[in-house]
């Protein structure tokens, strides 16, 4: 059963009890499938209004299973229980939803859907009369004492004190007979069906007594009619100058923007380096500016038919042929991100050069290299090393074959360069890095309590590994199995021969 069916019957089920048909509201409450917590309290107390206790107990068992610190449902099932003269358990429910109020006065369940509050001093009332049940007069003193300390003070307690002073037994404290959890009303609400739109109303028209009130636009009845549409609005509307895509462009780095010839796109800024910041279909990156045609609004209208459209095909515009402009220099290069350089992915693809390839390794940041097919490990790990900044023994490629990944050395170059399927192979690229330098040790010249969690502790004539330099008169160090910081001064390094 969906959400949406749970909550139509639950809201169901109260409507029947608020019109007094209890028998047709527990039938509903049973018949859904995905009970929660409260939909079960609502048939215990619906179960226990018609001193079925046996149906009542179980009822509150699977609401408590579901909600394990819903104080309410210990309460009623501790009423239950001493309805049931089971005394042992009733006191241990009324306990458990006293330890559930958390120390606070009351717990008010409006917002949840209920309207009661529990009182921690009623709580305390019940859990004297049971404990006076059993024959212990002392304990249900202190259980109302403990009640009258409270606020609000409530007169029932005052009066069952007086009946355990003389050793007699007074009322239970119970809630309204069907008193029951309701569904969010947001929720209950958006189970109705409702017209947003709404129906549509003829303002004004060209059209002598129009009465269309759908959504398909007026057609022009005026012979008078415009011969050539207005430019498109939308493209006015959009921040930034319309220009057209000329030649396709790929992105090599991740602020630049991949576009295709006949694009439309809106420059936002033009640099001194001929890259022109643009948005293209919500996003925004780096165009060089020599790829941009700008667009004529008129001239796009003066392109179009009477009707909007192309009179023909000689007027559709062939795409362009030439090969696209030397791609810009960028005026600054972009800082390097530091980063894991571990399982680096490289990227090749064919580049418009004569049997090239543009490799591309993607990190923490995208850089590119031109290698030739069959180029020798070395050369296309150097190139790889120059771009990453980093140096070329400290780095590693590997690529997949049969599913396992496999080491690359100058020997397998060749197999490689035959994974290479429409001009793009995938390698990883791992960084080791430099062998841990030789731990320096330092001798503890004076013992040093620690005065904040940071601080390592040691004492007089401890050894002590330097771990690093925080400042000039503070180390970081380990001793004792432990790190932290102390002051420099306390300590003398060790220096070995």
């Amino acid at each position: 059963m969906s959400f949406l069916n749970t909550l139509r019957e639950w809201d169901q089920a109260v409507a029947c009890v608020e019109q007094g048909d209890v028998e047709t509201a527990l039938t509903t409450f049973l018949d859904i499938e995905e009970k929660n917590s409260k939909i079960s309290f609502d048939i215990g107390c619906l179960h226990l209004a018609n001193k079925d206790l046996e149906a009542a107990e179980k009822a509150f068992d699977f609401s408590i299973g579901k909600d394990e610190h819903l104080a309410v449902a210990f309460f009623q099932r501790g009423i239950t229980f001493f309805k049931r003269e089971n005394f042992e358990e009733a006191l241990a429910d009324f306990n458990n939803a006293f330890r559930e109020l958390r120390g606070n006065n009351l717990i008010d369940y409006k917002p949840i859907g209920l309207s009661y509050k529990l009182y921690a001093s009623e709580v305390l009332h019940n859990m004297a009369l049971t404990q006076a049940q059993q024959g212990q007069w002392d304990k249900a003193q202190e259980s109302l004492l403990s009640a009258l300390a409270l606020k609000p003070k409530f007169k029932h307690v005052e009066l069952a004190l007086e009946a355990i002073l003389k050793q007699k037994l007074f009322d239970l404290v119970e809630m309204r007979p069907r008193l029951l959890f309701r569904p969010n009303r947001n929720f209950v609400a958006e189970l109705e069906q409702k017209d947003y739109l709404g129906k549509a109303k003829v303002v004004a028209s060209v059209v002598h007594k129009d009465e269309f009130s759908g959504f398909a636009p007026l057609q022009p009845q005026s012979e008078d009619a415009p011969a050539i549409p207005k430019a498109p609005e939308v493209l006015r509307a959009l921040k930034g100058e319309p220009h057209t895509v000329l030649y396709e462009f790929s992105p090599e780095t991740s602020d630049e923007l991949a576009v295709l010839p006949g694009n439309i796109v809106f420059v936002l800024q033009r640099g001194d380096d001929n890259w022109a910041s643009v948005i293209f279909n919500e996003r925004r990156g780096l165009v060089p500016y020599n790829y941009l045609e700008p667009l004529d609004m008129n001239t796009l209208s003066n392109k179009q038919g009477q009707n909007g459209t192309p009179s023909g095909p000689d007027e559709i515009p062939a795409p362009p042929f030439k090969e696209p402009p030397i791609r810009p220099l960028r005026s600054g290069r972009l800082p390097v991100p530091s980063g894991d350089y571990n399982n680096v992915t490289i990227e090749l693809r064919r580049s418009q050069e004569p049997q090239g390839c543009i490799v591309k390794v993607h990190c923490s940041y995208t850089v590119v290299v031109t290698a030739l097919p069959g180029v020798p490990y070395q050369a296309l790990l150097q190139r790889i090393a120059s771009k990453l900044n980093l140096p070329a023994p400290a780095l590693s490629l590997s690529y997949v074959k049969s599913g396992e990944r496999m080491s690359i050395g100058e020997s397998e170059m060749t197999s490689v360069w035959h994974c290479m399927r429409n001009g793009r192979l995938t390698l990883w690229c791992t960084f080791s890095e430099d062998p841990p330098k030789k731990s320096v040790q330092a001798l503890a010249l004076y013992a040093y309590e620690a005065s904040s969690p940071e601080d390592l502790e040691f004492s007089q004539g401890d050894i002590i590994t330097i771990l690093s330099k925080v400042n000039e008169d503070w180390l970081e160090g380990q001793c004792n199995g432990k790190n932290g910081i102390f002051p420099a001064s306390f300590v003398q390094t060790l220096h070995k021969d």
